[in-house]
C-alpha cells in the first residue's frame, strides 16, 4: 500500500552507520522484505508483482529493519470509486 515504508540501518565500518529507507512510491504498490544466504533484499513490488526497485544489503552488516506500515485511512488516489444505481 502507498506509505509502506522500511527503513534499514547498516554497520558502515569504524564505527558508524548508515540508514536508509525504502518506500512503496504509488498507489498499490507494496513493499517486500526477503533475507537468506546472508543477504536481506528489499523490494517496492507493483501490484502485478513486477519488482520496481531492489535494495540488498549483507545480513551480518544489517544492525536493524524496521517495516513501518501505511496508515490506516487511504490516500485518496488509492479510493476506488464505487458504482451507484440511482
Amino acid at each position: 500500500m502507498k506509505g509502506d515504508r522500511v527503513e534499514i540501518v547498516i554497520d558502515a565500518g569504524s564505527g558508524t552507520t548508515r540508514s536508509y529507507d525504502i518506500t512503496a512510491t504509488r498507489a498499490g504498490r507494496r513493499v517486500d522484505v526477503a533475507h537468506g544466504r546472508g543477504v536481506v533484499e528489499v523490494s517496492e513490488v507493483t501490484r502485478g508483482g513486477s519488482t520496481v526497485r531492489t535494495a540488498r544489503f549483507l545480513a551480518n552488516r544489517v544492525l536493524a529493519l524496521v517495516e513501518h506500515p501505511a496508515a490506516d485511512e487511504p490516500v485518496a488516489d488509492e479510493i476506488t470509486p464505487t458504482l451507484r444505481s440511482a
